[in-house]
């Protein structure tokens, strides 16, 4: 596995397609990050599943 992996998603706010770099040597974690577009703050959430396939997910920080 690779331990910095990028993956794109929708932002929760704007709805825009952004790309984030994921630190996957640290198996669970959750952070906050500003959208590359709108700039508001989303809460990335990753974990590492057993067969070492990051599981993200984000959401607005105002929810």
């Amino acid at each position: 596995m690779e331990l910095i992996q990028e993956q794109t998603l929708q932002c929760p706010y704007c709805g825009e397609l952004i790309s984030l770099l994921l630190d996957c040597s640290v198996a669970d974690q959750e952070y906050t990050e500003d959208c590359q577009v709108c700039c508001r703050p989303m809460i990335v959430t990753l974990s590492i599943a057993v067969d070492e396939k990051p599981l993200l997910s984000v959401r607005r920080e105002d929810d």
